[in-house]
């Protein structure tokens, strides 16, 4: 039996939670979906710049849990990017920091 999984924290949900590109009609895009907690993985290490090990701190996880978040989100961004496909942030399992 896997053990349960722990929650992750966040500041803030994000205030816009849907990105496409210009031009192109919604109903003919891909989407690709970012969980909350990929979303504070990126804004934490690539805009606020912390180290991964700070990062997971202020999220209340593993620096290697941090880690695959961020990876997983950087992919994610990148495939939309590259590929021209729509952004949906949502979902996941995270609780508020108050």
């Amino acid at each position: 039996m896997p053990r349960p999984r722990k929650r992750r924290w966040v500041g803030k949900e994000p205030g816009v939670t849907f990105f496409k590109p210009q031009g192109i009609p919604l109903n003919s895009l891909e989407e690709v979906v970012v969980s909350v907690e990929e979303y504070e993985a990126l804004k934490l290490a690539d805009l606020d710049g912390l180290s991964q090990e700070e990062s997971a701190s202020k999220m209340k996880v593993s620096q290697s849990t941090f880690h695959r978040l961020l990876k997983s989100a950087r992919e994610k961004v990148s495939e939309a990017l590259v590929k021209g496909k729509a952004i949906k942030i949502t979902g996941g399992d995270y609780e508020l920091l108050k």
